[in-house]
């Protein structure tokens, strides 16, 4: 993801094939000042992707040649770039598909302006956290690096390392990761999260936590996050 400077305007990849619904929402997102670049289909995006540097990708699911789910696949594949998924469908199928491969957020069309608008900016402050870096018990020579047996996590460099080893994390993935870790041992309830994460400040759909703690677990292990049934999840120190 490029870091865009206070005087370049955040750059959007839009995908979508519907033309009326792409210049709409296009000539919307410029009015809020963001520079727009729009594809009809996932094969075009991922040329404009891999060609150019994006803060920021929205995504139709419903593409064609390569759907959205595909898509994010492929961004994935080398970038943490935050990315928001748009589905015409509200049954859950496109949602849970979406943030499995990898979206850090979605909307159901038909989206208000406002709400999308809402929904990138959280997206960009999560791109963008820097946390408050707690006081560990004992202080350790170098306080900003959180430890917990083989997980190490630099609140400064934004670095997560397991056995040594560099894990990249999403924006969105990170930043719940840092959720826990200034809370280990204590229960987060799922709308605490949906709030402190992602922003929310109004009851969000769970499932954007749960996809995440699923992600977090398959690059973290997944003992490392404990479910508590009927509440959300515990960190164990």
């Amino acid at each position: 993801m490029s870091s865009p400077s206070p005087s370049s305007p955040v750059h959007v990849l839009l995908v979508e094939d519907d033309e009326l619904m792409r210049r709409s929402f296009a000539t919307a997102l410029e009015r809020y000042g963001y520079r727009v670049t729009a594809a009809a289909d996932g094969l075009t995006a991922l040329e404009l992707f891999r060609a150019e540097g994006f803060d920021l990708l929205i995504l139709d699911v419903m593409l064609p040649g390569l759907d959205g789910i595909g898509l994010c696949r492929r961004v994935r594949e080398s970038s943490l770039v935050p990315v928001l998924m748009m589905s015409a469908r509200g049954d859950g199928l496109d949602v849970v598909a979406g943030l499995e491969a990898g979206a850090d957020d979605y909307v159901v069309k038909p989206v208000d302006t406002f709400v999308l608008v809402a929904r990138i900016r959280s997206l960009l402050r999560r791109a963008a956290y820097a946390p408050p870096v707690p006081e560990p018990a004992g202080g350790p020579a170098d306080p900003e690096v959180l430890v917990f047996g083989d997980l190490t996590i630099d609140t400064a460099a934004l670095e997560v390392a397991v056995a040594g080893r560099p894990v990249a994390l999403a924006p969105t993935e990170l930043k719940l990761l840092l959720e826990f870790a200034a809370h280990p041992g204590v229960v987060r309830e799922r709308h605490t999260l949906l709030r402190n994460v992602w922003d929310y400040g109004w009851d969000g759909d769970s499932r954007v936590v749960d996809l995440c703690v699923q992600r977090l677990r398959k690059k973290l292990g997944r003992e490392r996050i404990e479910t508590v049934r009927g509440f959300g999840y515990k960190f164990r120190r």
